[in-house]
């Protein structure tokens, strides 16, 4: 009995488009670690008015290239500890 092997007929896997995120540095103070504040606009349901809600989030900046006050972009990433889970990108 001659066994022979499956052909594989599904589509090649595409990579998955990650998330990212502009805001600017509030804090350079840790190592490898930078924070960054995003701001997004919501309309409120009720009294239909803009609000803005911030969002920080710590992500990892190996040698800490990025200072307080500058625009970083950042992107998703494993986890990379507690409270790490987005790396500086630009």
């Amino acid at each position: 009995m001659i066994f022979m092997k499956e052909q594989d007929t599904t589509e090649p896997q595409v990579a998955k488009k990650r998330q990212t995120f502009s805001g600017i540095v509030v804090s350079d103070k840790m190592k490898d670690t930078s924070v960054v504040i995003i701001e997004r606009h919501i309309k409120h349901p009720v009294y239909q008015k803009f609000m803005t809600r911030k969002t920080r989030i710590m992500a990892h900046d190996p040698g800490n290239t990025k200072k307080i006050g500058e625009k970083a972009i950042i992107e998703a990433c494993r986890p990379i500890s507690k409270h790490k889970a987005f790396k500086v990108i630009v």
